[in-house]
């Protein structure tokens, strides 16, 4: 199988269910950035990590390959002719976004209470889960907006709002754990 098709070269490409639209049509901007989310996650992964928090991100980059698969998916293309799902994968469930509230209960206990906003960095781990952090909101924003024009699974943006949560809890647990300064943003009074 050759991985280049050239059924892209002018700009548009094929969701499932094989409606052709623009490359920069908002459902393609919503997987798009799904999928730039689980790279930045693959990175986090490759930090030195507890081998527990590696198999969490490694069971979130399978989730996010399913959000990308359902984001992909028109609502009129989700089912075929015979009645089944066009996707026949495990969907979101209370489950997987349950599993993020745990870890990040667990992570909590450890932590010292938050009183201010914290700047991101403090050392290159650290760092990464606030980039992806951010990535994770913008692909919540982008599937919000998505979810405006045309319906879709609400657990995707659970999913992705917990997902959030969880990085940036994960960043401060590295923090501890890297011993790297979390610097509070106290704003300058007039």
């Amino acid at each position: 199988m050759k991985i280049y098709t050239k059924t892209g070269d002018k700009g548009t490409t094929a969701l499932f269910g094989g409606t052709r639209v623009p490359k920069h049509n908002l459902r393609i901007d919503s997987y798009g950035t799904v999928d730039e989310l689980n790279s930045w996650m693959g990175l986090i992964r490759d930090q030195e990590i507890s081998a527990h928090t590696g198999k969490i991100i490694n069971l979130i980059q399978h989730h996010l390959f399913t959000l990308g698969a359902i984001l992909a998916t028109p609502p009129e293309k989700e089912t075929l002719k015979n009645g089944k799902d066009r996707l026949n994968i495990s969907k979101i469930s209370d489950e997987e976004i349950n599993m993020l509230e745990t870890e990040m209960d667990d992570m909590d206990k450890e932590l010292p209470p938050m009183t201010h906003f914290i700047l991101p960095g403090g050392h290159p781990s650290v760092s990464y889960c606030h980039i992806t952090r951010t990535v994770c909101r913008r692909a919540e924003r982008l599937a919000s907006e998505l979810n405006e024009i045309t319906p879709i699974d609400p657990q995707v943006l659970r999913y992705l709002n917990r997902l959030s949560d969880y990085l940036f809890v994960l960043a401060r647990k590295l923090s501890k754990d890297l011993q790297a300064e979390e610097i509070k943003w106290i704003p300058n009074k007039y």
